[in-house]
């Protein structure tokens, strides 16, 4: 894959939580019965940073989950290697709370549409709202974000890659060109 362009760096990334956690804030008008679940692998990484700010602004801390969708995906028979499934840690009931999914990137919909299956699985909460830094477009299914860092039109052939200190240490967002 070829380097493209950088549309994020560290500040850029900075920003873009610190406004998604004002607007989860302002959209919630607070934090009572707010928890944040944050989709495997970079999703987790951003909930529990969007959680810091939180805390941070509000002076309250919300529960923080952990989802592996990797059996609800769609495309699970099409694999050629048997899928790494790693666990989802929900140490709080999400029946009747308001859940904030969050994960690096949205393309399709089709990862989002299996998070909301695994989140139905837990119990059944009071509103799910979607937080993603970048939404790249071409969606397949009739799924949006809530919030959203930053809007990136890209074609099919362009990959959004989202480099998190936690996860791969370095701290951008670059789009990169399939060869």
């Amino acid at each position: 894959m070829k380097h493209k362009a950088q549309i994020l760096d560290k500040e850029g990334i900075r920003r873009a939580l610190t406004r998604i956690a004002h607007e989860i804030i302002e959209r919630n008008k607070g934090t009572d019965g707010l928890a944040l679940i944050g989709i495997r692998r970079r999703g987790v990484p951003l909930a529990e940073r969007l959680a810091a700010k939180i805390r941070e602004i509000e002076g309250s801390s919300v529960p923080v989950g952990t989802l592996d969708i990797t059996l609800y995906r769609d495309d699970l028979t099409t694999m050629d290697q048997q899928p790494l499934v790693h666990r989802t840690e929900v140490s709080f009931p999400v029946s009747d709370k308001k859940i904030v999914l969050v994960d690096d990137v949205i393309y399709t919909g089709r990862t989002i549409r299996a998070a909301l299956d695994a989140i139905m699985d837990l119990g059944r909460p009071r509103v799910i709202q979607l937080a993603v830094l970048i939404d790249r477009g071409h969606r397949e299914l009739p799924i949006r974000a809530d919030y959203v860092g930053k809007n990136v039109p890209t074609s099919r052939r362009e990959v959004v890659a989202v480099r998190l200190q936690e996860t791969d240490g370095e701290e951008r967002v670059l789009i990169l060109e399939k060869d």
